[in-house]
């Protein structure tokens, strides 16, 4: 029997909404308050979704202790309470939640391998939640 799971996890992070290919102008119409030069923060839910086979003598997908581990491990460490600006994810890529719901996919995929990444669902306000589940390799 295939069967999904998803766990939900909290972090706070700040960014600024700014593409060096804008002026300032095109900048602070584009992103509007999001281009503020001070950031601003946001706290996200994550909702990392997993599937697989039910395990017959556990009766699990997978272990949650371990999808725990490496989310703490890979995700949170590393989000957690920064300025995502200064990621080296977002060197060349405007931290936006888009691009944040991606690297955090590409991040699991390559770092959680006891079951099946189906998507990743980032919420960044109450109005604002974005959903990735592969497909296209980070851009540069």
């Amino acid at each position: 029997m295939k069967a999904h799971l998803t766990r939900r996890y909290i972090f706070s992070a700040s960014h600024r909404l700014h593409c060096d290919e804008l002026s300032e102008e095109q900048n602070r119409e584009v992103y509007g308050k999001c281009n503020n030069p001070y950031g601003h923060g946001h706290n996200y839910a994550l909702e990392v979704t997993v599937s697989g086979q039910v395990d017959a003598k556990t009766g699990m997908i997978c272990n949650l202790a371990e999808l725990d581990e490496t989310v703490q491990r890979e995700l949170l460490e590393r989000f957690d309470h920064v300025n995502l600006n200064s990621c080296a994810e977002f060197t060349t890529l405007v931290p936006t939640t888009e691009n944040l719901s991606e690297a955090i996919f590409q991040i699991l995929k390559q770092n959680f391998k006891a079951a099946h990444l189906e998507k990743v669902r980032l919420e960044e306000t109450a109005m604002n939640s974005f959903e990735y589940a592969g497909g296209a390799e980070l851009r540069t």
